[in-house]
């Protein structure tokens, strides 16, 4: 057998796991929003634990030891907090101490459609109605996980076009300490909204507002220019890289190397789990740059195995992860030398329990709830 450090899955919506095979037809990355928008107005505290517990059951078996849950599906279908508010980041945390993993509940404030836009349908279920109300309520939710191991609460802005200028700063002081992820520049017109309403790019918004700093995540981070890249870099902030994501969307290919060189750190998720496979995650970030540049090597193994293990842990929050075993016997690491090039989630050497009928079993009663 082979040992290695279990992933850190540092970007996940385990609830998009119900998209898999199914919303395939969508043309562009706004299109597949609002079928997600489908399902995600759908949910309730129950559906959501089982869903999140059976995908979570999928990451213990692709070798995940911890996962940062970017969450901001908070309320009711009309609006209304639950009788708990934070019902719904219970259910995750719930779920992923029975699948066995450790979790970085990422709460996440969304309070607007677009810049100057209020919130709509299922969008009202995102909404806390200030970045003052987010905060308060993320605040009790951090505070009855105080001195936990098993789970670490931080805080998240959806994006730049979700959180209003004034509010940004608010969430980015919320949880002084605890890991602060974002979504950056996914999409081109992100960018182009934001420099209309503001003057200013995504990045450099947030930079106006305090966002970055040494415990910051920028998710995705495709569309920036060089300055982006600078302020990022100086920051020591990380950026987390959802390959197989970024190239089902259409996103695009990050400046991964730029970043880098810059001094920002890298890490890894699966965002929408289309695909739960770290090894995947860690080679296409270096497959990637192989299509974009025409030079192979610029990332090596051991630097996007540090990725997805030691510094993703990092930026969740957490120490390092127990081991994890790959089998030599698999045909896929016959005469390898290095395991990040050959293996993949299949190789980990796990109880499957009865993870595949639970996932079976929790897509099915969502969808019949569409």
């Amino acid at each position: 057998m082979i040992t290695l450090p279990a992933f850190a899955n540092c970007h996940s919506h385990a609830f998009h796991r119900a998209l898999r095979g199914r919303v395939t037809g969508a043309d562009t990355f706004w299109a597949w929003r609002e079928q997600m928008y489908a399902l995600a107005g759908a949910l309730d505290p129950d559906l959501m634990f089982g869903l999140a517990k059976a995908t979570y059951g999928e990451m213990r078996l692709a070798g995940i030891g911890v996962v940062g849950e970017f969450h901001y599906l908070h309320h009711n279908p009309d609006g209304r907090a639950y009788d708990d508010p934070n019902a719904m980041g219970e259910a995750l945390i719930a779920a992923a101490r029975d699948a066995g993993i450790r979790i970085c509940l990422l709460d996440t404030c969304y309070l607007s459609a677009g810049f100057g836009k209020a919130p709509e349908g299922v969008q009202q279920r995102f909404n806390d109605g200030s970045a003052e109300a987010w905060a308060a309520r993320v605040s009790h939710l951090a505070d009855r996980h105080a001195g936990a191991d098993d789970v670490v609460i931080g805080a998240a802005i959806h994006s730049v076009r979700a959180v209003p200028r004034s509010g940004l700063a608010t969430v980015a002081d919320a949880l002084p300490g605890a890991p602060l992820h974002v979504h950056l520049s996914e999409q081109p017109a992100e960018n182009e909204e934001c420099i209309k309403s503001t003057g200013l790019t995504p990045t450099a918004l947030l930079a106006e507002a305090g966002v970055w700093t040494s415990r910051t995540t920028a998710v995705h981070a495709t569309h920036l220019t060089d300055r982006d890249i600078q302020t990022i870099g100086e920051a020591a902030s990380f950026v987390c890289f959802c390959p197989t994501t970024e190239r089902e969307l259409g996103d695009g290919i990050g400046p991964s190397i730029a970043l880098r060189d810059a001094g920002a750190r890298l890490t890894l998720g699966s965002d929408s789990n289309t695909v739960i496979d770290m090894f995947e995650e860690a080679r296409a970030v270096e497959m990637n740059e192989r299509l974009a540049s025409g030079i192979r090597g610029a990332w090596s193994a051991s630097e996007l195995g540090e990725a997805a293990t030691v510094t993703g842990y990092e930026s969740l929050g957490f120490g390092s992860g127990d081991p994890i075993t790959l089998s030599t016997d698999s045909v896929r690491l016959a005469g390898a030398t290095n395991p990040l090039w050959a293996a993949t989630a299949a190789d980990v050497i796990a109880d499957p329990g009865t993870v595949a009928e639970d996932l079976r079993a929790a897509i099915a009663a969502c969808w019949s709830r569409v």
